[in-house]
């Protein structure tokens, strides 16, 4: 059993985490302004989604595998990166990411799907939650992979907690962005910015062994 100290300690580290910009609330923000509190909720059930594809990875031995392979990471970097940039270069072009327009609104399938491969194609939160979870986990409190299933859970649904939370409070701000389109043409671009920086980050991460 994981003793109480160890959950609260843990529970403050990913709260920060979280909490820290990054393209994952960014879009969750997004859809809660766009498309209301449901749309922020189900982007950020498919980042929780994703985050838990790493947790299982992590467990199986895959991300292992990824940072210590030249050529599997190289793949899931160039992937990643590619996504996130072409992320963030159709926010900026086609103004899309946030709009209050009809015609525009992003399905909701297409919503989870953002959500969740924004995680699953990032190899950042794979490699952060193989260096993370481990500081948390001791062979004296039990099975070191049940320790691990039960951390990283933790961590995804907190993620879909916290993401979820910025994203349906965002919605308030829908009837003030409505009367003001500079300011959504100012949201579409720092969002863009943000997931073409996130891009370039990974892009150039190195495999360190």
């Amino acid at each position: 059993m994981i003793p109480l100290e160890t959950w609260v300690a843990y529970t403050g580290a990913c709260v920060l985490i979280i909490l820290a910009p990054g393209p994952d609330n960014i879009l969750a923000i997004s859809r809660g302004i766009s498309q209301g509190r449901f749309a922020a909720l189900v982007s950020s059930a498919g980042a929780g989604l994703g985050l838990l594809v790493h947790v299982a990875a992590t467990i199986l031995g895959l991300a292992a595998v990824i940072q210590t392979s030249e050529v599997a990471f190289g793949i899931v970097k160039i992937i990643g990166a590619t996504y996130l940039i072409w992320l963030g270069i159709k926010a900026i072009c086609s103004k899309d990411l946030v709009t209050f327009s009809t015609n525009g609104e992003t399905a909701i399938q297409t919503v989870f799907t953002s959500g969740f491969l924004t995680n699953v194609l990032n190899p950042k939160p794979a490699f952060f939650i193989l260096a993370f979870l481990p500081q948390f986990v001791s062979p004296a409190n039990g099975l070191v992979t049940l320790q691990m299933a039960m951390l990283g859970t933790w961590f995804a649904l907190l993620a879909f907690a916290i993401f979820g939370v910025l994203g349906a409070f965002s919605s308030v701000l829908a009837h003030w962005l409505e009367n003001h389109p500079k300011a959504i043409h100012s949201l579409n671009y720092g969002a863009g910015l943000t997931f073409i920086m996130a891009g370039v980050s990974v892009a150039l991460l190195e495999n360190r062994k």
